[in-house]
């Protein structure tokens, strides 16, 4: 008679490998020690010595040998450390995306589909009469024949303009998008580590946007004192600098971006912790880091409105539980008629989201 047989129990989380599980561990630490593969792999060893993540089988020694064979790190001809390749960035923005966004509910909001038809790829089925500036490759030519064939009879074929058949195409909206990052000290002020997330929301979007919108345009700009873009790629190596919050820099920057952009439509995503403490006015810096001056914060009000006329929505994601600091971003994107994500330090996967042109409120998980 069969029976049931049972074997000893080993820990492997969802059937990974080791070098499976190390991973997932080496690419978190990359997100805090800002892309520093060696930096990374010293933590790493501290944990195993602690933790004991490695065995007499598969040591730290294999899995950076492992790292090396699969393309994730490899040796820096200038030093001695290894260094990331662009296997490990692009690996990092993915698993960003699927912390991130992995669990919200799909929906139809951000579908850049419209229904009316115009330049883009998709052939409408529907079919109608030829007008100037059609396409030679929009003709239905077996559908134009017979029209002609009705229209003229076919003893004596002819083929007019009116009697040309067209496809339509489905039109498809391109968005040109600017991605703004905080890099203000007010960061990992207080001890709080706000610069991580903010850089796992970054690069989550990122890989979202390039990823499902390969068309659209991505700019990505970095605001502290001053305001300077910089590369996708360049998204996991950011770092916290001595400066203070020049949101307005920030905007002003994005919308000379946006307004060198031939689409129709565009949007600013703006990831901060909500408090701009500084102004560049003529060749000097105007600060204050006390509370929200309202010096500042009238500038930034201004621009939410300049970008609002320019129908330019603007989505914030505010990296902060302070309830000063979200009591700005609540007045700032009203103002503009935006969204915005209350994120919490702890829990990325979890949204506070509201929609300030419709009104909705809700959290999403």
């Amino acid at each position: 008679m069969a029976g049931n047989r049972f074997y000893k129990f080993t820990p492997n989380e969802n059937g990974k490998t080791k070098f499976e599980q190390m991973l997932d561990i080496f690419m978190q630490m990359l997100n805090y020690t800002s892309g520093d593969a060696g930096e990374a792999l010293q933590w790493l060893n501290e944990l195993d010595k602690q933790y004991k993540i490695t065995n007499d089988d598969y040591g730290m020694g294999d899995f950076i040998q492992d790292l090396k064979d699969n393309g994730y790190i490899k040796d820096d001809p200038d030093g001695d450390m290894p260094i990331l390749t662009k296997k490990s960035e692009q690996t990092i923005r993915k698993r960003s995306l699927e912390e991130i966004f992995g669990k919200l509910k799909k929906s139809k909001q951000g579908n850049h589909h419209t229904f009316r038809s115009g330049n883009g790829e998709d052939v409408n089925p529907d079919l109608r009469a030829f007008q100037f500036g059609d396409k030679l490759e929009q003709i239905d030519f077996t559908e134009s024949i017979r029209a002609a064939q009705i229209n003229h009879g076919i003893e004596q074929f002819k083929m007019g303009e009116e009697d040309l058949r067209i496809h339509d195409t489905d039109f498809k909206a391109q968005t040109s998008t600017v991605l703004m990052i905080d890099i203000s000290h007010s960061m990992i002020l207080y001890g709080e580590d706000r610069i991580t997330p903010a850089k796992k929301v970054a690069m989550a979007l990122s890989e979202l946007i390039t990823t499902r919108y390969p068309k659209d345009t991505l700019d990505i700009v970095v605001f502290g004192n001053d305001a300077w873009t910089v590369e996708m790629k360049d998204l996991p190596y950011l770092q916290v600098g001595p400066y203070h919050t020049n949101t307005v820099a920030g905007l002003q920057l994005a919308m000379e971006i946006l307004r060198k952009r031939k689409n129709s439509n565009k949007q600013i995503f703006m990831i901060t912790d909500g408090k701009p403490t500084c102004l560049k006015i003529g060749g000097r810096y105007y600060k204050n880091s006390f509370g929200l001056d309202r010096k500042v914060v009238n500038r930034c009000l201004n621009l939410a409105t300049q970008c609002k006329k320019l129908h330019i929505p603007i989505t914030t994601f505010m990296i902060a539980s302070d309830p000063y600091l979200q009591k700005f971003v609540t007045e700032f994107t009203e103002t503009n008629n935006g969204k915005a994500f209350f994120a919490s330090l702890d829990n990325l996967g979890e949204f506070i989201f509201r929609d300030f042109e419709s009104g909705k409120r809700k959290v999403m998980r």
